[in-house]
């Protein structure tokens, strides 16, 4: 099956300013594919340059098997999309913003916007101007999906949501994908992303750090081991052991990442007279962290 969105070589330039570059991105068709990295990471950048609101310096994408570029206004018909920077017209109402998608891009699904508009309480007869940021996100959901497109590209969707209709939103995205129908999920929130993302790809400073799925970033993840010394003891005595990533003291305990043999450590630890230990898998928030981490220190 053709990928929803493939990028090759993707690199995108403003001047001698960073953007993104030599992105090699594939977005399965029928997941939610999630797309993480902290504000100014490049995620913005990628998916504009996708929709073509941005032209690449050199590289190429494919949205839906069709050039990004030759093909884009086939494209934008086939795709819903929400902006992080989320801007509608203050003197306009909700049915107004739909009006106006249906001439440009075509008529929406009834159905599908009542069922959005009756689950999500979205205001549809009062003007921008004067609605919450939630209840104008919810109006920006509902452009996006009005018109039941085949890929969903939601860049930071929940912004401004409550934690109960953030819940609501998650189960629309599992109905969206039960379709066959395939959601690019863009957010600094790796909480929100691994609650519903089937795959993942990290960014930072414009390059990938990481794609796979949620099952394996998991898998692959470090262990974190916690020592408790009395007295105190140096974290030196750790940072060069074998299988030791990382590792750092705060007050009598000293925490280490380990990526490889437990051993070097634990022995080091009774030499050391260790007076407590825990152990666990990193979750994929201090995985996040980790890819961050191991990142700067090579840039250094």
């Amino acid at each position: 099956m053709t990928a929803a969105i493939a990028t090759h070589d993707l690199t995108k330039r403003y001047g001698e300013a960073r953007g993104v570059e030599a992105i090699d991105l594939e977005v399965p068709t029928g997941e939610v594919f999630g797309f993480l990295g902290p504000n100014g990471a490049g995620k913005s950048t990628t998916i504009r340059t996708l929709l073509d609101f941005l032209r690449p310096t050199s590289g190429s994408a494919e949205v839906l098997g069709r050039d990004s570029v030759r093909d884009s206004v086939e494209i934008r018909r086939r795709v819903g999309y929400l902006p992080g920077d989320l801007h509608l017209f203050d003197h306009m109402t909700g049915q107004q913003h739909l009006d106006w998608f249906d001439e440009a891009r075509g008529p929406h699904d009834p159905d599908v916007v009542a069922g959005l508009v009756d689950r999500f309480e979205i205001s549809m007869d009062r003007r921008t101007r004067d609605l919450s940021k939630g209840n104008r996100q919810k109006v920006g959901l509902l452009l996006a999906f009005a018109h039941r497109p085949e890929l969903l590209v939601l860049d930071e969707p929940t912004s401004g949501l409550d934690p109960l209709v953030q819940a609501e939103f998650e189960h629309l995205l599992r109905e969206t994908v039960a379709e066959g129908r395939t959601v690019l999920l863009s957010s600094h929130s790796l909480d929100e992303v691994q609650r519903a993302a089937d795959r993942v790809a990290i960014i930072r400073a414009g390059r990938l750090v990481v794609s796979s799925t949620v099952e394996q970033l998991r898998a692959d993840a470090p262990r974190l081991m916690n020592l408790r010394f009395d007295p105190p003891v140096d974290v030196s005595r750790f940072e060069h052991l074998d299988g030791v990533a990382h590792a750092v003291a705060r007050e009598d305990w000293i925490d280490l990442q380990i990526s490889g043999d437990l051993t070097p450590a634990l022995e080091c630890a009774v030499a050391n007279g260790v007076v407590d230990i825990t152990a666990r898998h990193a979750d994929l928030d201090e995985l996040f962290m980790t890819y961050y981490r191991d990142t700067t220190e090579e840039e250094s």
